[in-house]
């Protein structure tokens, strides 16, 4: 089957390349009755949009996405939702003088071997340019979260080998690389400023935090929330590495320190006088959290009620302008210079991308869990 199809109920299906015409999504699933608009989608595009800085790519794209059908006077009716995000900056032909050479670190010699034919104007399907489709079905994915409380928040936590040492939300705002700390923010910037001028590039981690998450979402063995999860975001162009809450820091504990013992909270609802024995009893689920929070929010593949917690790590952009040795279609030896507008470091426009798959994620399985039990 092939795998340009993402989720269950809530499910999308993303097409177009990156030099082609244009990029989008088909959302189906989605209830209806949702108030959306082009402006709310716009926001997180915005995020992701290229040449917003001199620390990313040059190309210049607007972005800006079109509703095409799914919705009526402000608000989804229940119809699949199509997005279409326009390309405007193509530049195909830049590509042409290495089409039959196989970048390294590309996906070039990958998409040949399968399809035996590929589209080599900038990786085509392959391309980071797909996910702006992604960061658009996002946005009505929090929507919908948004009205059970659930918050998605995103920020880059490494670049290099500089790591932040706080999270300053209010500072994070109009942080230049989504980095949530001012203290190390110019030691990040000089990092990807080194690496441009040696025209190579550089990796980076992100972190993603849903708060507000209920308990209870997570279906059995494959499609544990963390299973889900963990397909979303290693779907992502360039990831290499996921976790979540204590990850691989946990092969180093024993249970004893990594174990989070429970405890009771009180309630943020509390309990209706007039509610029936039934609702009243659910609610005390509610009331129950853990001291700490090593898992990251999820045991057994279904979220406790703390706070989701992931990380991915995403390795130095492939594109860099240094001359690299390389085999052509036919195996012949060669070299390789890939000139273009590319990121020095893809980490800080990875942030909304990684928001988006979560919120996919999450809004997936809070209308499957509506469906768990009368």
């Amino acid at each position: 089957m092939p795998g340009n199809s993402f989720g269950h109920l809530f499910r999308i299906t993303t097409f177009g390349e990156s030099h082609g015409p244009a990029v989008g999504a088909v959302i189906d699933g989605c209830p209806a009755g949702l108030e959306i608009s082009e402006k709310e989608i716009q926001k997180d595009l915005d995020r992701r949009r290229p040449g917003t800085s001199h620390l990313t790519t040059t190309r210049q794209e607007d972005d800006k996405v079109e509703i095409l059908s799914g919705t009526f006077e402000g608000k989804t009716t229940g119809a699949p939702i199509a997005l279409l995000i326009r390309n405007k900056d193509q530049r195909p032909k830049s590509y042409e003088p290495i089409k039959d050479l196989y970048r390294p670190g590309h996906a070039d010699f990958t998409y040949d071997a399968k399809y035996g034919f590929r589209d080599w104007q900038g990786g085509g399907r392959s391309s980071a340019r797909e996910t702006a489709s992604r960061v658009a079905a996002g946005a009505i994915a929090k929507k919908i979260l948004a009205l059970s409380g659930v918050r998605i928040i995103g920020y880059v936590t490494q670049i290099g080998k500089v790591k932040i040492t706080q999270v300053d939300e209010d500072f994070l705002e109009s942080s230049l690389l989504n980095c949530p700390d001012p203290i190390v923010l110019d030691e990040m910037i000089s990092e990807i400023e080194t690496a441009r001028k040696d025209l190579d590039s550089i990796g980076g981690v992100v972190e993603i935090v849903a708060q507000n998450v209920p308990a209870g979402l997570g279906e059995p063995v494959f499609d544990k929330l963390s299973a889900d999860l963990a397909k979303a975001i290693v779907s992502i162009p360039a990831v290499k590495g996921f976790e979540i809450g204590d990850g691989f820091a946990s092969a180093s504990k024993r249970g004893s320190e990594n174990n989070d013992r429970w405890i009771a909270k009180p309630s943020l609802k509390g309990t209706q006088k007039n509610a029936s024995k039934k609702i009243a009893n659910l609610s005390m689920h509610k009331t129950v959290g853990t001291a700490t929070n090593h898992a990251g929010g999820i045991l057994g593949g279904i979220s406790n009620g703390e706070p989701i917690i992931i990380r991915f790590a995403l390795k130095p952009a492939s594109s860099i302008a240094q001359k690299q040795k390389t085999v052509d279609r036919q195996g012949n030896p060669a070299e390789i210079e890939v000139h273009g507008r590319h990121d020095p470091c893809v980490a800080p426009r990875a942030v909304p991308i990684g928001e988006a798959m979560v919120a996919l994620v999450l809004a997936d399985h809070l209308l499957l869990n509506r469906a768990s039990r009368l």
